[in-house]
């Protein structure tokens, strides 16, 4: 018995001094595989799922110095596609609270094109609705914040809840091109 009232000891102050942090870390690259620090999995998603004809592939990479995610593809709109994201769920029990935060912070690199970060809610029913920003991910590594207050709604009427995250996504999408962007830190932040 007193085993098991030290571990929840130690797990609630874990999560004490989370919340007490100005942020929360969902994957800054310190695993050696698609694995986050949230213990969900990165995975690579197409147009091909609605039958569109973008390729993608998803790699672990060093870029500049930085271990990070890699997304590469060529983005086309034939047969009505248009994009490659990888994407991670942020909680294997469903949603993820992030009320207690003020935005995201990723650290990206590229190849000077333009891409999206997408959030996908409970709410959300349709695989093409998210709330959504947009960024240019230079050939030098930019770390960029974006408040959860700027992400605009896509194809949906529900209100952005931040209590009910359910998955993020970083998408290359919308035009032809080819994609390349390297992640080598996401984070949610508290101002």
């Amino acid at each position: 018995m007193k085993r098991l009232i030290l571990s929840a000891v130690l797990v609630n102050s874990a999560i004490a001094s989370d919340m007490n942090n100005d942020n929360h870390v969902i994957d800054d690259r310190s695993n050696n595989d698609v694995t986050s620090n949230l213990g969900t999995k990165w995975q690579l998603v197409t147009d091909n799922v609605m039958g569109g004809l973008s390729q993608g592939e998803l790699s672990l990479d060093k870029y500049k110095g930085k271990n990070c995610l890699r997304m590469r593809g060529n983005v086309t709109t034939e047969n009505n596609g248009g994009f490659v994201q990888i994407a991670l769920p942020l909680s294997e029990q469903g949603v993820f609270n992030a009320s207690a935060y003020t935005g995201i912070e990723i650290e990206v690199a590229g190849n000077n094109e333009l891409y999206n970060i997408h959030f996908r809610t409970g709410e959300l029913w349709f695989p093409w609705q998210s709330y959504r920003s947009s960024f240019t991910a230079g050939s030098e590594w930019q770390t960029y914040r974006i408040p959860f207050s700027e992400l605009e709604k896509y194809k949906t009427l529900h209100k952005f809840s931040q209590d009910e995250l359910k998955r993020i996504g970083l998408v290359a999408i919308g035009r032809e091109f080819q994609a390349d962007l390297c992640l080598a830190d996401i984070r949610f932040y508290r101002d």
